[in-house]
């Protein structure tokens, strides 16, 4: 079971101001407004991955299910992005933010984890409501009232 319920990732901005509008308006992200124009993006399904490197950091990379199709798009709402490369793991593409950050956006080709949500416990198993419980009908009666086969040992002779 997993600890974790989500992942909050912070892209740090010389144009704060640009860069949410940019999220909101041109790629459309979904998002809440915390307060004073403070926007909080929503994104879908997200991994994370750990690779060798000379320095400690790390990046942002959005996935998209077509590449090609993303940079039309983006052409179409006046945004330039780099000529799709073929990395082999995927098709990367870069656009830069109006506050000059760059932002990697790809269409992936490894595997990919799926989440499963921690399943909640009840303390105890409630009663379904009077209303809500099955009502006994003939056909419901003769198949309770057959002995469960299943399970049962047969006694030593």
């Amino acid at each position: 079971m997993a600890l974790i319920s989500g992942a909050h990732m912070i892209v740090y901005s010389a144009n704060g101001d640009a860069d949410r509008a940019f999220l909101r308006d041109v790629v459309g992200l979904p998002h809440v407004d915390v307060g004073h124009g403070w926007l909080i993006f929503a994104l879908p399904a997200s991994e994370i991955a750990v690779h060798p490197a000379e320095t400690s950091g790390h990046g942002i990379y959005l996935m998209v299910d077509d590449v090609a199709a993303f940079v039309a798009r983006m052409a179409d709402r006046g945004v330039r992005c780099t000529a799709p490369q073929d990395q082999g793991w995927g098709i990367l593409t870069e656009l830069s933010l109006p506050g000059g950050g760059q932002l990697g956006v790809y269409q992936p080709r490894h595997a990919r984890p799926t989440w499963s949500a921690p399943r909640k416990r009840n303390a105890t198993k409630r009663a379904k409501p009077q209303a809500a419980r099955r009502v006994a009908t003939k056909k419901t009666k003769k198949k309770a009232a057959k002995p469960a086969r299943r399970g049962q040992r047969r006694a030593k002779r």
